[in-house]
């Protein structure tokens, strides 16, 4: 692997991923690791840590972005953000580390403080911003574990309507959607039962990482949470944990099969709330897809009439880092834009 030169950092509050850079710009390190930051923030010490001696990180220039300053173990964004920038410069004392700021671009890590809005969820900005050097006119997909980011951009820059979580919720460029953490609950309150339509029940029983495990469009290294029974992962897992949904055991329809017809019918209603979206946006132009639910985004452009690209398409890496890289396109994104900094 070549000298790693720039290193980008996307810190959820569920996954951390990280990207390397060499002097040229190619992507040859990325990687993504569970780090659930609700139990607390030292476990982000411990990651940070674990994947810099993986990556082998030592002398490069490390820039971070965030959502991780969501979670529950804060008291509010500004604690979240102080927080997770104390404990990145704890484990990376030694090195050039810079936070993504939004608009107000790069800030030092003791600078952080005073940009704290700023720096709080801004990642989608980083990949907006990095996209549209390149394809100058279309919208970004960023589908995820917990959330979508629908961005457009045009003449080469973010144009986006929202800038704060509160604002992109409002204008549906932020959708709290995804593909392994969603509570099923969250995403059909109805569904076909046999001759009959179910309620289903309002309770975290099954994730849609259940759904797409019996669709088979869940890949291991996307599915890196615990299960809500913390039980296993299996097919017949995941199906039992979506009979619970209605109230049945397993065993009250034994075949697998009826099971994952209602997971595809469960995935097409998350299909149809992201359609809803897509149908009030510009079409014919190019449409990124970038996420580990990326996978759901062809059949999006197909019905819109956009042109799917893949956000590693217009990048030079070894073909086994590309689904990686588009995996954690806000980490090579951050690392890209971090490239010009002095």
């Amino acid at each position: 692997m070549s000298k790693i030169s720039t290193c980008g950092w996307d810190i959820g509050g569920a996954h951390v991923k990280v990207a390397g850079l060499d002097a040229a710009g190619r992507v040859v390190f990325v990687d993504q690791f569970p780090a659930p930051l609700w139990g607390g923030p030292e476990v982000l010490e411990e990651v940070l840590a674990g994947a810099g001696r993986d990556a082998g990180l030592d002398g490069c220039r490390h820039a971070l972005t965030m959502t991780g300053e969501l979670a529950d173990c804060f008291s509010d964004r500004a604690e979240g953000v102080a927080a997770i920038l104390e404990r990145f410069a704890a484990v990376f004392s030694d090195e050039r580390v810079h936070a993504y700021a939004g608009r107000d671009g790069f800030v030092d890590l003791e600078e952080g403080a005073d940009h704290a809005g700023s720096i709080a969820s801004a990642n989608w900005l980083a990949t907006t911003a990095w996209v549209a050097t390149h394809y100058k006119n279309g919208v970004l997909a960023d589908i995820g574990s917990t959330t979508t980011d629908i961005v457009p951009f045009r003449s080469g820059v973010p144009a986006n309507t929202g800038t704060t979580d509160f604002e992109r919720l409002g204008s549906k460029e932020l959708l709290y959607t995804g593909i392994a953490r969603t509570p099923v609950m969250a995403v059909a309150r109805q569904v076909p039962y046999r001759e009959d339509r179910r309620s289903v029940i309002p309770e975290l029983f099954a994730t849609m990482a259940d759904v797409y495990r019996l669709t088979g469009d869940l890949k291991p290294h996307h599915d890196l949470m615990d299960t809500p029974d913390g039980r296993g992962k299996e097919s017949e897992d995941s199906a039992r944990r979506l009979a619970r949904m209605l109230g049945l055991d397993l065993g009250a329809a034994p075949a697998l099969e009826e099971w994952t017809r209602l997971a595809r019918h469960i995935a097409d209603m998350q299909m149809q709330e992201l359609d809803a979206v897509f149908s009030t946006l510009d079409t014919a132009r190019v449409l990124v897809g970038a996420g580990s639910g990326r996978f759901l985004l062809p059949e999006l452009a197909r019905r819109r009439g956009f042109k799917f690209v893949d956000f590693d398409a217009h990048m030079e890496m070894d073909a086994i880092l590309r689904d990686k890289s588009s995996d954690c396109a806000t980490a090579v994104s951050v690392a890209q834009l971090a490239r010009s900094l002095p």
